[in-house]
């Protein structure tokens, strides 16, 4: 029998509103008690930590990444991560769904199985087939499924299972050739753009075609504010549609591309201050369901091209809980609300056993030393790949200790 008391933590359950000071006790992987009857239920043989008033919650779900890099998982506080069916080689069966669904370097990841046969947006991938292998969802990954009447077959067999179909929402022919934000930044530097518009009435279609069907369907990132009125009008009629926002997209607007620097082009891109600012208040009103790292590193060849040839996509896993709390710190929303967004919200859609503080739940867990400055630097960051966008950038908030199953696989 293993044993872990954690003392003096600042106990956050986002999913039930627990915010308090208390104790909680792991045994053999799983949360044991919590609160006073933690003390009362630990045995003489248990570790005693005492976390200084440090946050103790629920380790990160992080639903969309493009890799797994366990080690800056870890770092980030992520205990769960779902692999997107374009990672790789494509995940349109039950055997590749299968390979890659486990532990890597203690971290558990799941995968998305593709909605496509090999990603190619013309009929459905054998879906029942890679949900009974344990596929969480599908998706065709960076790609948008533009045909509506296949969209609409997806969504409609998905629901026989109530599986999650997420869509990378962008209009295919009106993002065709664009590599930034259509506006005065790219007509200045000279770069075809993506209208917000892309994005938008691709979301009011999958709206309506969610509402038809009867099915779930998750925009992957949302990133422009009419597409968040779209969201809302959606929810308020009770059409089962969600979405979340990446922590570029909070953090960042389009003068990040500054002169062509690429390691800002990302896809979606990055949209205008208001936009950011849209995203920002969607969290805080419930709109956005879930903050996703978009883990999507490339390598150097790859980013140090002309910007309209440079590949899209950035890494995200390592900074995904600092940046996230820059909303807290900025006032921008509350702690409990943005630390949902990353637990049991995206668990909740993903219909897992994780991302709360309950007894008897997996004691994947987080330590966070909240106000903790640090600065990302790339050259420090844990993944094989260094391209962010947020290279220098100060941030609060910074992991102390990471566990799986009970068991401590990171500590700063």
């Amino acid at each position: 029998m293993t044993e872990t008391l954690f003392l003096n933590a600042r106990l956050i359950d986002p999913a039930s509103g627990r915010n308090e000071l208390g104790a909680l006790l792991v045994r053999d992987g799983r949360i044991e008690a919590i609160g006073d009857r933690a003390k009362a239920a630990a045995t003489s043989r248990a570790d005693r930590v005492d976390l200084a008033g440090h946050l103790l919650c629920p380790g990160l779900v992080d639903m969309m990444a493009f890799k797994a890099e366990p080690a800056a998982c870890l770092a980030g506080g992520i205990t769960t991560m779902a692999l997107m069916p374009d990672a790789g080689r494509p995940l349109d069966t039950d055997a590749a769904v299968e390979h890659v669904t486990g532990r890597r370097g203690g971290v558990r990841v799941l995968a998305y199985g593709a909605a496509t046969r090999g990603l190619a947006g013309q009929e459905m991938a054998e879906m029942g087939l890679m949900h009974a292998a344990g596929a969480v969802g599908f998706s065709d990954g960076r790609r948008a499924i533009g045909d509506a009447r296949v969209m609409r077959r997806v969504l409609s067999y998905a629901a026989r299972f109530d599986a999650l179909v997420v869509q990378h929402c962008e209009d295919p022919a009106l993002a065709n050739g664009g590599v930034m934000n259509e506006g005065a930044t790219a007509t200045r530097l000279g770069l075809p753009g993506i209208p917000a518009a892309a994005e938008t009435i691709l979301a009011e279609r999958e709206a309506r075609l969610t509402e038809l069907s009867g099915g779930r369907c998750h925009l992957g990132q949302v990133t422009a504010a009419e597409t968040l009125d779209v969201v809302r009008r959606a929810k308020a009629r009770g059409v089962r549609l969600s979405c979340g926002v990446s922590p570029h997209h909070l953090t960042l607007n389009e003068t990040a591309v500054g002169d062509y620097r690429t390691f800002a082009k990302l896809s979606p891109p990055l949209r205008d201050e208001a936009d950011r600012a849209a995203c920002a208040a969607a969290v805080a009103d419930g709109t956005v369901d879930v903050i996703v790292s978009v883990h999507d590193p490339q390598d150097e060849e790859d980013k140090r091209l002309p910007f309209s040839e440079a590949a899209p996509g950035a890494v995200g896993a390592e900074a995904l809980l600092a940046l996230a709390l820059t909303l807290y710190h900025k006032g921008e929303a509350d702690l409990i609300t943005v630390l949902r967004c990353l637990t049991s919200r995206p668990a909740e859609l993903l219909g897992l056993d994780a991302g709360r503080l309950v007894e008897g739940a997996p004691a994947d867990l987080v330590v966070i030393d909240l106000d903790a400055p640090w600065r990302i630097d790339k050259t420090a960051l844990h993944g094989i790949t260094k391209n962010t966008p947020h290279d220098g950038l100060p941030v609060q908030g910074r992991v102390r200790r990471t566990l799986v199953a009970g068991e401590t696989l990171y500590q700063a």
